[in-house]
């Protein structure tokens, strides 16, 4: 049975509210998700579609197991049927899911819309980058581990 009090609870609801609002202001890149916890309460945010660059998060939302879509792939390279899954946001890439783990995506890898083909840490958040049509991975363009910018081509994809 959960002793906490409605008019406490309601309070560090607030308070996480004060405190992603804040967050979010001070990060110099769009967000897709923001989860915060004080004890056993959890205030999660996230944005579908078009995430704002910059302001205050929208109501808060029951939390549930989100998925966040890769930015919208752009043609470039080799030919005019390739397109890049790109990063959703300014920060570290990784491949994998942790250290020493396998990674995510390899070239040659077939992947499906919504499938993680990497992650993007910024300020100590994990953000999936998902692919947002299917394809077939021709190559790797971020290093593992390594900064990359807003909107930087990540992983190349071919139509399978």
């Amino acid at each position: 049975m959960d002793d906490v009090r409605p008019d406490h609870a309601d309070a560090v609801l607030a308070g996480l509210h004060r405190h992603a609002r804040q967050l979010v202001a001070e990060l110099a890149g769009p967000v897709r998700r923001v989860r915060l916890r004080s004890g056993q309460t959890v205030l999660e945010v996230e944005w579908h579609g078009p995430a704002p660059a910059a302001g205050p998060p929208p109501a808060p939302r029951p939390a549930a197991t989100p998925t966040t879509p890769a930015g919208p792939p752009a043609a470039g390279g080799d030919g005019p049927a390739r397109s890049t899954v790109r990063s959703p946001i300014v920060g570290t890439f990784y491949r994998a899911p942790e250290p020493g783990a396998a990674p995510f995506v390899a070239v040659g890898d077939l992947v499906r819309p919504g499938q993680v083909v990497g992650i993007v840490e910024a300020m100590k958040l994990m953000n999936e980058v998902t692919a947002d049509r299917a394809g077939r991975v021709v190559e790797v363009l971020a290093e593992d581990g390594q900064p990359v910018e807003y909107d930087q081509p990540l992983v190349a994809l071919e139509p399978a």
